[in-house]
Formats: structure tokens, C-alpha cells, sequence
């Protein structure tokens, strides 16, 4: 290891001692050291922030090729280190007053947004797989962080379970690609897989790799964990699992099937589009009747990955561009909805029926104009964001002649636009039989500020998330 390697992967080492010292900080305070350790997390994930958008990289390699850094990276780590920082803030209050003040929930916090950075930086199937089990473990353990529950403890338990075979898959598939390749190296993957006589055993691995990516981004038909983990989690578990996580294991897909296996671009574009038209159906259909807004938001998710698969699937520039707008826009979607989820309470207690917001617009109109808001978004009306994020996934899917896939994430998100309505109408259109607690927390009202800016601002200054997304994209794709 070389001063070279050092400053290549600064900000992940720096996160690393940060954790450790941390950690460490925590065992020998006496007073309150949940909410130090807490803020000083957040400051920590700020540091890393700014310095990740100093930096202006060419494509640079690190620890023999192993670490990659490039401005299609860097985008992906900023909306990774915003969406842990922001779902931390989030969650201060909640922390506290529902008996979950233990000082290790924001370590694990900064040790999974670790992990997930190493995955976007991931230049070799061992440190892609090293980097996707450091996110893992840590998620396990805040999946049943409120272990006195057995709502969360269960929600753990499926996740662990479920996340450990997707990640025997997913090393099953590496090791059938070494075995049949010779290498674990994306460069040298993308010369010996780009030739015409392309082995059936390296197909049958992508197939596996495939697989266990698509359960860390719950894709149909690798979905099954997350309606039961959303519902079962503490919910700011749950706005960090549907915003950071999520990015990162999108960046990881991306870069594996654009760098090692575009040799491989007819195999697993056949694979996407049977996965991306899953979800997007599975996401529109079976959140219609959902009466927990969490589990509403759980196949959400899950249709909005099936949405940024859509541009992924093309294959090309415009596609992944359009893939990083689409994720860029959902983090502060996601984020906003959960912000108002959060401030769902009810004489202290948290509610999460979508019953309990019958009359919101009459006794918290702010509230109920945000929450209403993300929902339009999400079902994709203009002028609000979402509306441009679905505009640019489907113009790349249109670009590359996938004309069938276009229509169905067409329809299915007019379907997913019924249940959206539904909440506004429960909001609007019902009268209240107890209202939602005021005031809100500093830290929530601070999210659902940001985001709520972002989601009906973007199209007065998009240049910002659209630049971004086009030289991120075009770091993939060197002319």
C-alpha cells in the first residue's frame, strides 16, 4: 500500500477511524451518549461530504486496481452520504423517546455508509463483495435494533436470512465467472468476457451475481423481504434501508453490468427487463390495498426500482444518466414521505395507519401539503420532479428501441398514481377523528424542508442533479 493508494481512498479510511474512535468515544461517556455520538456522526458524514465534492477525479485506481475512483463514484457517494446524514437527523428524536438510546445505532449507521461506498468504489468481484458484506452486517443488526420488540427482531431475522443467501448467491456467481474467466478484475473481466466465444459457465455466474444484487435493490422476483422489513423496522431503519442502501446497491449494478459484463450487454438486458417489468407491476398492484403506510411504502420502492431499471436496461449513456437522475430525485422523495411518516404521532405514540391521516389537511395543512406533494411526485405529475425522473428513464428505454418496456412503466405508473391519490384524499376529503401531535422536530421538519424544496424547485434548477448525472455517466462510457 502506497501514500498513492492513501489519498485515493481518503474518505473511506478517514470514515473507518472515525468509526473506530467513535465507538470508542461512546464506552467512556457517562451523560447523554447517544445524542453526541449521534451529531458527531453527522458531522463526520458532512466532512466526507465536502471532501467527496472537492475532489474532481479522473478515473484513478488504488491498493492494485482493486479501488476505483471516478466521477461516476463520486455522484453515487454523495447521494449515499446525504441520505445517511439526513436519515440520521432524522431520527434524534425518535431515538430518544422510543427507548432506543443506545450510542451504537449511529456507529452502525456510518459503518454501513462505509461499506456501501466501498461498494460504489468496488474495481474487483472480492473487494465489490467485501464492501456489499460491511453494509450488510451492520443493516442487520439496526433491522432489529428495538430487540425488545418482536416486530423488529423478526424483521431482522428475515433480513439476515434472506441477505445471507443472497449473498451465497452472489458469491456462488463470482466464483463460477473466476473459475470460467480466470480473473476477478473488471478491466480484464471486460477483455476476455468481450470476445465471441463467451463460456456458459461465466453466463451462468452473471446470472448469480445477478441475483444477489437484485436482493440488496429488493427487485421482483428478490423482493420478499422488504414489505416485512419496512413494517417491522424502526421507522428511521426503515428511511435510511428505502434511500441510502438503495443507491448504493444501484451504483453497484450499474457499474458491474457496464464495466466487466458489457461484453455480456445481450444477456443481462433480457435479465433486467423481465426484473424491471416484475417490479413495476408487483409495485402498482400490491400497494393498492395496503392500509400501513410503511408497507405502502415498501412496494413503492419496490416499483421505483423497477422504474430506474428501466433506463438502466437500455444500455446506454442515456439510460445511465438517466438511471442517476431517477435516483438523485427518489432519495429526496423518499426521504420527504418518511419525514412525514415520522411526524405521524399521536399523544406521543406513532401511528402508522394511512387512516391516521384523515383530516390532516385541517388540523396540520403544512404537513398534509408536503406529504401530498411527495405523493404527486412519486406518481409522477408535473412540473414536480418525479415527473422528470420517470421522463428521462422512459426516453432512454424509447432511445434504445425497447418500446414494450416504455408502455408498461407508462401504465404501471398511472396504476401506482391510484394509491398516491388515495392518501391525499384520505388527507383532504375525510374528516379527522384524532390529530397528528405538534409541533414537529427540529430535525424532521429540517428534512421535509430540504426535501420538499428540492422536489417542487428542480425544474427552475435542475443543472445541478442533471450535470452531475451526465459526466457521472459519461465516466462509464469513455469515448
Amino acid at each position: 500500500m502506497s501514500s498513492a493508494d492513501v489519498m485515493i481512498a481518503l474518505p473511506e479510511i478517514f470514515m473507518a477511524v472515525a468509526g473506530m474512535a467513535l465507538l470508542l468515544l461512546g464506552t467512556f461517556l457517562t451523560r447523554n451518549p447517544t445524542r453526541v455520538i449521534t451529531w458527531l456522526t453527522i458531522l463526520v458524514l458532512a466532512f466526507v461530504f465536502v471532501t467527496v465534492a472537492w475532489e474532481t477525479p479522473a478515473r484513478t485506481t488504488a491498493f492494485e486496481g482493486m479501488f476505483v475512483a471516478d466521477q461516476f463514484g463520486r455522484f453515487m457517494k454523495l447521494l449515499v452520504l446525504l441520505g445517511s446524514g439526513l436519515a440520521l437527523a432524522m431520527s434524534t428524536g425518535y431515538v430518544e423517546r422510543e427507548q432506543m438510546s443506545r450510542f451504537e445505532f449511529p456507529v452502525l449507521i456510518l459503518f454501513a455508509t462505509l461499506g456501501m461506498m466501498l461498494m460504489i468504489s468496488a474495481n474487483d468481484l472480492i473487494s465489490l463483495y467485501l464492501g456489499l458484506e460491511m453494509q450488510s452486517l451492520a443493516l442487520y443488526v439496526v433491522a432489529a435494533f428495538r430487540r425488545e420488540t418482536v416486530r423488529s427482531t423478526e424483521a431482522g431475522l428475515k433480513y439476515f436470512v434472506l441477505g445471507a443467501l443472497s449473498s451465497g448467491m452472489l458469491l456462488y456467481g463470482a466464483s463460477l465467472v473466476y473459475g470460467f474467466a480466470g480473473t476477478t478484475r473488471f478491466e480484464e473481466l471486460a477483455t476476455v468476457l468481450a470476445g465471441d466465444a463467451v463460456s456458459a459457465g461465466a453466463v451462468i455466474g452473471l446470472v448469480f451475481i445477478a441475483a444477489g444484487i437484485a436482493f440488496k435493490i429488493s427487485a421482483v422476483p428478490f423482493h420478499m423481504w422488504t414489505p416485512d422489513v419496512y413494517e417491522g423496522a424502526p421507522t428511521p431503519v426503515t428511511a435510511f434501508f428505502a434511500a441510502a442502501p438503495k443507491i448504493a446497491a444501484m451504483a453497484l449494478c450499474a457499474r458491474v453490468l457496464l464495466g466487466p459484463f458489457v461484453g455480456l450487454t445481450n444477456e443481462w438486458q433480457q435479465i433486467l427487463i423481465v426484473v424491471s417489468v416484475g417490479s413495476m407491476l408487483l409495485g402498482a398492484f400490491a400497494a393498492i390495498n395496503q392500509t400501513n403506510i410503511k408497507r405502502l411504502m415498501a412496494y413503492s420502492s419496490i416499483g421505483n426500482v423497477g422504474y430506474a431499471l428501466v433506463g438502466l436496461a437500455a444500455g446506454t449513456e442515456q439510460g445511465l444518466r438517466g438511471v442517476l437522475i431517477y435516483m438523485a430525485i427518489y432519495l429526496f422523495m423518499t426521504l420527504g414521505t418518511f419525514a412525514c411518516i415520522l411526524a405521524m404521532k399521536q399523544k406521543g405514540r406513532m401511528v402508522e395507519q394511512i387512516a391516521d391521516l384523515a383530516g390532516l389537511s385541517r388540523t396540520n395543512p403544512m404537513l398534509a401539503l408536503a406529504l401530498a406533494l411527495f405523493m404527486f411526485s412519486m406518481a409522477g405529475i408535473p412540473p414536480l420532479a418525479g415527473f422528470f425522473a420517470k421522463y428521462f428513464v422512459f426516453l432512454a428505454a424509447v432511445e434504445a428501441e425497447l418500446y414494450t418496456l416504455a408502455v408498461i412503466g407508462v401504465l404501471s405508473s398511472v396504476v401506482s398514481a391510484f394509491y398516491y391519490w388515495r392518501i391525499v384524499r384520505v388527507m383532504y376529503f375525510e374528516d379527522a377523528v384524532e390529530g397528528l401531535d405538534r409541533p414537529m422536530e427540529p430535525g424532521i421538519a429540517a428534512v421535509l424542508a430540504v426535501s420538499t424544496a428540492v422536489i417542487t424547485l428542480f425544474i427552475l434548477l435542475p443543472g445541478a442533479i442533471l450535470g452531475g448525472a451526465r459526466i457521472a455517466a459519461q465516466s462509464l462510457f469513455p469515448a
